[in-house]
This record gives C-alpha cells, structure tokens and sequence, in this order.
C-alpha cells in the first residue's frame, strides 16, 4: 500500500479533498441562508412592533378623549371604557390583527349585530369610529 502524503488527513488525498470542498461549500450556503432568515426575521420584528405602536396610539387615542362618549351597540360608554374594551376586543382577536388596518376593520363595528362604533365628542358631533380611527391613524408619527 501506498501513502500519499501530499494531501491532508493521509493517503486518501483527492477523496478527502474533494468532501472537504463540499463541506466548506455547504457551510457557506448555510451561512448566507442563516444572514437572510435573520435579516428577514428582524424586518418583521420591526413591523409587528411598528403596528404595535400605531395600534397602541390608536386605542389611547379613544382614552384620552375628554368628555367623549363611545356607542356601541346604542349604549354609551366613557372613553376609559372604550379603552378598555377595544383591549379586550384586541386581545381576543389578536390572531386576526396584524396591523393597525386590521385593528381598525375589527374595531369598528360589533361582531355580533354588524352596527358601526360611534363617537360623540363633548360638543354634540358624532362620527363613525373608523373615520376617527382612520384620521388618527394619518396623525401618527410614529416614536
């Protein structure tokens, strides 16, 4: 038997040369695979919190109306109330809302009888909560 020591790891140079090439290549592409998956991973993050933010501004916006009251279903509630029941609502329907859009559409009316979300500020005038909504949402500036 003959030893060829011109190649690493003994006598079986060019076989061991050839499995040492794929692997450094299979490690490269797992590496550039890897970067992708975690720069696209980080977007998303960005996004999802991004909505977060605009989804949170939205519901503190209802909050933080004075002397407003929120109809829902004919009854009127505080806007500390709102609050806390678009939480809820948010809460429930989380799987369904990826992005301030989405909390809008679901937050705008009553899923059981279809009617609209109404707002009445201090001063008499009542609009629809998505038109609220959807004109809070163009003030947003984001943090």
């Amino acid at each position: 038997m003959i030893i060829d020591n011109s190649y690493p790891f003994g006598g079986q140079g060019e076989k061991n040369l050839k499995g040492i090439l794929l692997f450094r290549k299979a490690l490269k592409l797992f590496f550039a695979a890897f970067i992708t998956m975690t720069l696209f991973s980080t977007a998303g993050i960005a996004l999802e919190n991004n909505e977060a933010d605009k989804i949170e501004f939205l519901i503190s916006s209802v909050e933080n109306l004075e002397g407003a009251k929120f109809i829902r279903n004919g009854s009127e509630h505080d806007s500390k109330e709102a609050g806390r029941h678009l939480r809820l609502k948010l809460e429930r329907a989380e799987k369904y809302i990826k992005s301030a859009d989405d909390f809008i559409r679901i937050n705008s009316s009553s899923y059981i009888t279809g009617k609209p979300y109404l707002i009445k500020f201090s001063d008499g005038t009542i609009i629809e909560a998505e038109k609220f909504f959807r004109e809070r949402l163009r003030e947003y500036k984001g943090p």
